[in-house]
């Protein structure tokens, strides 16, 4: 006879990722290869729901494209630039477009400025009349169409797919449309049309940075405009535990000068760039905070475990990603960080997790000489591969491992 506890569905597991720019993709890439180490009966290529927005939605669209934590790691730590490009001029490459469109606007403006004076003298100023040629300014001044162009390359190869409709597990990527101010879900339905490159290009689009992304004749950009995470979005598709890494805080300038990683007034001194980042930062950070709250009470019977930098952690708030040591050192740090707050939280957060037939591995944690790179060559060969190692065939394999590897990579030339 069937009991009632073999009746029970598995519970299904979601995975929500917060953005943060190319910084906060190698944050979560880093803190992603932590999880996936330490959390036996996780699968991060076979999470029943993805969520991501802005940075959080390219890592989240790889996983759901069965790129592991481990190829993440190898894509984006280590110098292969000519297959994976990871260069400046394919975040921030300027919006010629754009610009051409707003200095063609500057004469029709200025005509309607100085009619306007001459027809009404009396209401403004000649200079207040020209203040119409703001709108010659232009809505941002990169465009992320090279990102888009990557990952319409990498979709596209090695049995992935650049369409929602064909994945094995659900991809929500959420954006922000400019008109609305609604936030939209590419891969819920009646958006799942749209290939899941131009999504994350729209989702990836932060204000003022990049100029709106046009899909169906409608304009939209960073997500994080409305929420830091989207969590919700898992719940809503019937997650009941969901794991999120949120890249995006604040940093405490007063606590990293307690804690000696900085000198008193660097952040303030350091420039308009870090100045708006912590602002935005800021309000995308207090937003989360009562999302989470919230998340307790619409949700009570549901869990949601959150991953975050400590706020402390100047050396993060600093980093620059496009360098190879850089990128080296921050998915190096986030691995750490994470190790280090599953290790902290474990008898809190082993309880939990084994209602959802979770393990956390403390032995895995509790290792002070394990880095990122400990398992990452022979966690990514092949199943065979890794039989003919235990078989005793261990150099044999390991050789053709990174033979298959070199392979793949050199295909995705």
């Amino acid at each position: 006879m069937t009991t009632a506890t073999e009746l029970k569905p598995a519970p299904r597991i979601g995975l929500a990722l917060g953005g943060g720019g190319p910084l906060g993709g190698i944050y979560e890439i880093g803190a992603l290869r932590a999880l996936d180490e330490a959390l036996d009966g996780v699968d991060f290529n076979a999470a029943d729901v993805y969520v991501g927005v802005n940075s959080g939605s390219f890592v989240a669209a790889n996983l759901a494209n069965q790129v592991t934590t481990a190829q993440l790691c190898r894509i984006f730590v280590r110098n292969e630039a000519e297959v994976h490009p990871f260069r400046p001029e394919v975040f921030y490459r300027p919006a010629f477009q754009e610009f051409g469109n707003r200095l063609l606007a500057v004469p029709g403006l200025v005509s309607t400025a100085v009619s306007r004076f001459i027809n009404n003298p009396y209401d403004q100023s000649f200079l207040e009349a020209m203040t119409i040629l703001a709108q010659a300014a232009p809505s941002g001044l990169f465009d992320n169409e090279g990102l888009q162009d990557y990952l319409l390359r990498t979709f596209t190869m090695l049995g992935r797919t650049n369409d929602f409709r064909q994945l094995k597990h659900r991809l929500y990527v959420v954006a922000a449309d400019v008109e609305s101010t609604e936030a939209v879900c590419f891969g819920a339905p009646g958006f799942d049309h749209v290939p899941i490159s131009r999504a994350v290009q729209a989702s990836t689009a932060s204000p003022g940075l990049y100029v709106p992304v046009e899909i169906d004749g409608h304009y939209y950009v960073d997500g994080t405009l409305r929420k830091g995470l989207h969590a919700s979005v898992a719940f809503e598709d019937g997650a009941d535990l969901v794991l999120a890494v949120n890249p995006q805080v604040p940093l405490d300038a007063r606590a990293a000068v307690r804690a000696g990683s900085i000198k008193p007034g660097k952040l303030t001194h350091s420039g308009m760039p870090n100045l708006l980042a912590q602002t935005y930062r800021t309000m995308v950070y207090s937003r989360m905070k009562s999302g989470i709250a919230q998340y307790a009470r619409d949700y009570p019977d549901k869990d949601i475990v959150l991953f975050e930098p400590t706020r402390d952690d100047a050396k993060l708030f600093f980093s620059n990603v496009f360098s190879f040591q850089g990128r080296r050192m921050v998915c190096e740090h986030a691995y750490q960080m994470t190790r280090r707050d599953l290790l902290r939280r474990a008898d809190d957060l082993e309880p939990k997790l084994q209602k959802y037939g979770i393990t956390l591995r403390r032995d895995r944690l509790e290792d002070e000489e394990r880095t990122i790179s400990t398992g990452l060559y022979g966690e990514m060969l092949p199943l065979h591969v890794a039989r003919e190692r235990q078989g005793g065939g261990e150099k044999s394999a390991l050789a053709s491992g990174l033979s298959n590897v070199t392979q793949l990579f050199s295909k995705a030339q």
